[in-house]
């Protein structure tokens, strides 16, 4: 009796009896106001610095291509020529390499202008075309890929020289509104270009290779013809999330004991099958002293001490598991009827089901108004244009302050040097903001995690109050409120938004802290010893570790926080003093829960993949005209889309039955402490967990105390 007074004093002393207490507290102030008046400072300034990205962000410099002259394709007076075509495109290999060329914009060191239509055929300027005009060779064959002004009397050789025309035309795919030429295109022999082109031609057509117009087309196709079948899949996606929440409180028991054996047996056929692969083994004399140290881990398959750690291994699981089941079963009983509650609680108050598609537009507006601001902040600067030659080196160009700023709209000429002209160089970072524009992202970045982390808390303490609510009427459902979603709803941003805007920070910092680990780990890689690989591994294990219970303890937070309306830090003690005095139960119905929720998930998604599977693939006969599966180039496009559809559907819906049985649970425990099944202190859990419990309540049907309700 003394150990378990004082381990009840290590963890808090048990919640007194309170004869107002009547559910979620509706007298409430507002709590952490200081954390509350930061979080609306913030948003403030979030705004702010959205405005500011909005004024001087110009997303046109990532959404349209630019030719040399700093002109977009596709806008003004080059609306009718979308497409950026590079005169010498193999230049952008022969300088950088891939990766480099698209930090940089997809940006070559040769001209580039915008046409109307890329190439369609092959050509190369002949000896013959050199005497003529630009006017013959190009404008009259309908070749206007020259630069902007280029007279039609000019010689074809002075037009090459100054690099105003292109020497060669390849036939060439749209892509990212940009030309790129075929991989299977001859490649000229001009000078410049050396025979060995592999490479080159391997970038060039690098999305020639993913052949991506054609896909696109395709894909849009595909979806055009099978669009209300994905809904469909979608709609049995909802049904069967729905249904199996609805009817935990009919299955849940034979469910889980179907789960658990099923476990039991799979362990007990690995032993099996480690016992009879050790017993083979062994008969041939095959140990691992025979085999010796080597790095080909397969080897070790065919030694029987690998089998026989193996056996061992499975053995204690099964033991274990077996203990756990014996000695827990009680516990287990208690979890089962608490999740047939929870889903009675859902049924009672099915607009918690629909709570997710609030919490999803919410998280939309913040993901998108910070991809937003981070483009517009991208793409801040004033764009910057240098002098440019294609060979620095010859005659008449030693003058030439090369990298100079320069005019777009005056393109210099300057025939001493062949080539000269100004180019796209890249952006200034002068100025106020371009000064200020990695601070400026980092406050974007801060603001998306606490923004997200907040909104996902809102959900969690609004669905906390209403299912409370639920638990908290003595007689069930005529003393739960009219509008309980509504109400939690309100009471969470009236009083609670400093408190959820306190956890949302805390978790957000862990999780940018391990975002900047992650960064530092990947840039550092390379120079890493196995010293420094294991002290990272450990940071990281550390941090993830910090995150799930800092999760973990912000939920059962918010769910105080909702019953109780105190503060983040006292709602917070008090939900972990609550559960440290109820460990056993808490990680017993914590399994039990996962692995219900793992199985309805697998479930649902899996009953949608095989119908959606079997239907696009043609292979449900008979069934009409009306249900005929449409012709597809990728039957597999609408299948991964139903199941990653129904993967997040099934996910909205047993989020909400999570937070139920959590809520719930906390109730139920509170409850224990609090009532004694007496006259004056009835208990408020089901008749169910008072028979499991063996209590029973001694207030008589029609008690005037519960408002005439009688035991639920």
């Amino acid at each position: 009796m003394g150990g378990k007074a004082a381990g009840e004093e290590a963890y808090g002393k048990p919640v007194k009896y309170d004869p107002s207490f009547r559910g979620p507290i509706k007298n409430r102030s507002c709590t952490d106001v200081i954390c509350c008046v930061l979080f609306l400072l913030f948003i403030l300034g979030y705004i702010a610095v959205g405005i500011v990205a909005w004024v001087y962000g110009d997303p046109r410099q990532v959404l349209y291509p630019r030719n040399s002259t700093g002109a977009y394709c596709g806008v003004g007076a080059n609306k009718e020529k979308p497409y950026l075509l590079y005169f010498n495109i193999f230049s952008c290999v022969l300088t950088a390499n891939i990766i480099t060329v698209a930090q940089r914009g997809l940006q070559c060191p040769t001209p580039q202008v915008c046409v109307s239509s890329c190439p369609t055929d092959s050509w190369t300027v002949s000896r013959r075309e050199l005497s003529l005009t630009v006017g013959e060779v190009f404008y009259a064959a309908h070749r206007n890929f020259c630069l902007p002004g280029v007279p039609g009397d000019m010689p074809v050789l002075q037009s090459l020289q100054q690099e105003l025309c292109p020497s060669f035309l390849l036939p060439s795919t749209r892509a990212l509104g940009r030309c790129f030429p075929w991989t299977n295109s001859t490649v000229p022999t001009l000078p410049g270009i050396p025979s060995n082109t592999s490479v080159t031609q391997g970038i060039s057509g690098l999305l020639d290779d993913l052949n991506a117009r054609d896909i696109s087309v395709k894909i849009f196709e595909d979806f055009a013809q099978s669009w209300y079948w994905i809904l469909v899949a979608l709609g049995v996606a909802l049904v069967l999330s729905l249904l199996f929440v609805l009817l935990l409180r009919l299955v849940a028991g034979p469910l889980v004991l179907v789960l658990v054996l099923g476990v039991l047996g799979v362990l007990a056929y690995g032993i099996y099958h480690c016992w009879e692969e050790y017993r083979a083994l062994r008969d041939r004399g095959a140990s691992i002293t025979t085999l010796g140290f080597t790095t080909d881990l397969s080897a070790y398959r065919s030694v029987q001490e690998t089998w026989l750690v193996a056996l061992i291994v499975l053995a204690v699981l099964e033991a274990v598991l077996l203990l756990m089941v014996i000695f827990l079963r009680q516990r287990i009983r208690i979890a089962i009827a608490l999740l047939e509650e929870a889903s009675r609680a859902v049924g009672q108050m099915m607009s918690t089901m629909f709570y997710p598609l609030v919490t999803f537009v919410l998280l939309l507006i913040c993901i998108a108004y910070w991809a937003m601001i981070a483009l517009y902040l991208a793409t801040s600067g004033q764009p910057q244009y240098v002098l440019w030659a294609p060979n620095v080196s010859l005659a008449g160009c030693e003058t030439v302050p090369m990298n100079a700023s320069c005019d777009p709209l005056a393109q210099p000429v300057n025939s001493s040097c062949p080539g000269l002209m100004c180019v796209f160089q890249g952006y200034l970072s002068t100025g106020l903001v371009q000064r200020s524009l990695f601070n400026l992202q980092i406050y974007g970045v801060l603001g998306l995690f606490w923004t997200v982390n907040w909104v996902l808390a809102l959900g969690q303490c609004v669905l906390a109050g209403a299912f409370a609510s639920f638990y908290w009427a003595f007689s069930k459902p005529r003393d739960i409120p009219t509008f309980p979603l509504s109400a939690a709803f309100v009471r969470t941003l009236r009083y609670h938004t400093g408190s959820l805007a306190f956890g949302a920070l805390i978790l957000s910092l862990v999780q940018i802290a391990r975002v900047l680990l992650e960064y530092i780990d990947h840039k550092l890689r390379g120079a890493q010893n196995p010293v420094a690989r294991c002290i990272m591994c450990c940071f990281k294990c550390c941090l993830w570790c910090l995150e799930k219970f800092i999760k973990f303890l912000n939920r059962n937070a918010y769910i105080m926080i909702a019953i109780y309306g105190k503060n983040f830090c006292v709602s917070a003690r008090n939900a972990f003093m609550l559960l440290m005095r109820n460990i056993v139960r808490v990680a017993v119905l914590d399994k039990v829960t996962e692995l219900l929720l793992f199985f309805g998930k697998l479930l649902v998604v899996g009953g949608v993949g095989v119908l959606s599977f079997f239907f696009f693939t043609g292979r449900i006969p008979g069934l009409g005209k009306d249900f005929e599966n449409p012709h597809l180039n990728y039957y597999w496009l609408p299948i991964m889309t139903s199941i990653l559809g129904a993967y997040v559907i099934a996910s909205g819906f047993f989020s909400v039955f999570g937070m139920c049985v959590d809520t719930l649970f906390l109730c139920f425990l509170e409850d224990l402490e609090r009532h004694d099944g007496s006259l004056d202190r009835p208990y408020y859990m089901s008749k169910n967990l008072l028979k499991i419990l063996g209590k029973k309540n001694d207030a008589p049907p029609g008690n005037k105390r519960h408002k005439g309700g009688t035991q639920p």
